[in-house]
């Protein structure tokens, strides 16, 4: 074996990213590999994909009637298998049969959250763990505490149907190659080749960029990567492709590596939609998943920013707030071994039915995102709004309320002056914050997989 940064490996992803190479390796991929691992590991991923094809080739009212018939269908499989909802239904006298006639029927159900999930534990699984084939996935903690929620083998392997074919709806076929952006510790060497992880990347023709630091070394080294790779698309925090478009402004004026950015992990703000795509020169993908559900929306459309609800996962609703605002709300389809009915997901947002299906708009962020300045609550997108049109000159900000006061952080643009930047935050919201000006490596990253979020809490 030899270590993952060997010159050889290096030169092979160079040869593998030029015609014909990378049209054979892709065909490879998708037509030898990917059939090979998924027979291997058991998993039956392709028919799903062909069933949600079918599924979304039916007109809207097709769709909505199979998605009302999947609800009553998950509400009455809960009702007998699940022991918190059996409890829940027969305090309730709930009959899921009325469904079948109304779904607003559905609201007599109380909501479902993670501190539910957490106090009834086993309570909430269908059948035990033990001797069953499953799957943990661990939430974030950027909606409170972290819960696990295990999947069934038949509803994972819809998990990943549905990342293939919203990608498909971008162009991305199987054959057209993948990057994915993850954190590297800094207690992690550099692997071993090959490794499991290695061939399950060549079976899904995806490579990982594996970085520790966002400061102009460490996104020169990103950027020289993604050319030397020249993938169809990259799926990553929108804050760090942000950081990277910044740098490559300043450092190259426009460049071009790859077609299709898919957002995920973190708010995308209009502001880096419009700089990713501008310096990159590649399309922005905006999509809507969690770790309790998967993926549940997509930017199906090209040129439409909004997000289209896979209805066939989940029925989607909202809770109105006493603020005002809205919180998005789902009811799990396909896992039958942790059913979620009217799940609250912590993220703020509106869906509506347009002529072509249901779209979720005014997707603002999370709940926790929202600070008192002065003893006045505000959402981050508003303190966006102020730092970008009245304050100016910054790239990027995080709030880190564990202070008293708290610490704003600022990375400046380039030109910026500090001090005039310091001088409008301390005019708008005086005495509110102590700042800090620092580099994108200086900002706190919370959770396992070490999202970036504008507000820190913990």
């Amino acid at each position: 074996m030899i270590r993952a940064n060997h010159p050889l490996l290096i030169a092979a992803e160079v040869v593998s990213a030029r015609q014909p190479f990378r049209a054979v390796k892709g065909l490879l991929s998708a037509y030898c590999a990917y059939p090979f691992a998924e027979h291997r590991e058991g998993r039956k991923i392709r028919p799903k994909l062909v069933e949600l094809r079918k599924h979304y080739d039916l007109s809207i009212a097709e769709r909505m009637a199979v998605a009302r018939r999947r609800l009553f269908e998950s509400v009455e499989y809960a009702r007998c298998n699940v022991p918190y909802y059996k409890d829940v239904m027969a305090c309730l006298n709930f009959d899921p049969e009325k469904l079948s006639r109304d779904v607003r029927y559905l609201e007599d159900l109380p909501f479902l959250t993670k501190e539910i999930i957490r106090e009834q534990g086993d309570r909430m699984l269908a059948w035990p763990l033990a001797g069953t084939r499953h799957h943990a996935c661990k939430t974030g903690g950027s909606t409170g505490l972290s819960c696990v929620i295990y999947y069934d083998q038949d509803a994972a392997d819809y998990s990943a149907a549905v990342t293939l074919y919203a990608r498909e709806r971008a162009g991305k076929k199987k054959c057209r190659s993948e990057l994915h952006f993850a954190c590297r510790f800094p207690d992690e060497a550099e692997p071993q080749w090959p490794t499991r992880e290695d061939l399950k990347c060549f079976a899904m023709n995806r490579s990982n960029i594996f970085f520790d630091r966002v400061d102009d070394d460490g996104l020169e080294r990103i950027w020289r990567t993604l050319k030397r790779r020249r993938p169809y698309l990259v799926h990553g925090h929108p804050s760090t492709i942000y950081a990277l478009a910044c740098y490559i402004e300043r450092a190259y004026g426009r460049s071009h590596a790859f077609s299709v950015f898919e957002s995920s992990g973190e708010l995308l703000e209009g502001y880096m939609r419009e700089k990713i795509a501008q310096v990159l020169q590649c399309r922005v993908i905006d999509r809507y998943g969690l770790a309790e559900l998967g993926v549940m929306a997509y930017q199906t459309v090209r040129n439409d920013p909004l997000m289209h609800v896979f209805e066939s996962e989940g029925w989607p609703e909202c809770r109105r707030m006493d603020s005002g605002v809205s919180e998005l709300v789902f009811t799990s389809f396909r896992n039958r071994l942790m059913p979620l009915l009217r799940y609250a997901t912590g993220d703020i947002g509106n869906v509506v039915l347009q002529d072509d299906g249901l779209v979720l708009t005014d997707v603002i962020g999370r709940i926790h995102d929202v600070v008192s300045i002065n003893g006045v609550p505000h959402l981050t997108h508003h303190v966006q709004d102020m730092l970008d049109h009245r304050v100016g000159g910054i790239q990027e900000f995080q709030i880190d309320l564990r202070f008293n006061p708290p610490v704003l952080r600022i990375v400046p643009e380039a030109l910026a002056s500090t001090a005039e930047i310091a001088a409008k935050v301390e005019h708008y919201w005086p005495g509110a914050f102590k700042i800090d000006f620092v580099i994108h490596d200086d900002f706190i990253r919370v959770g396992r997989r070490a999202k970036f979020r504008h507000v820190v809490t913990v």
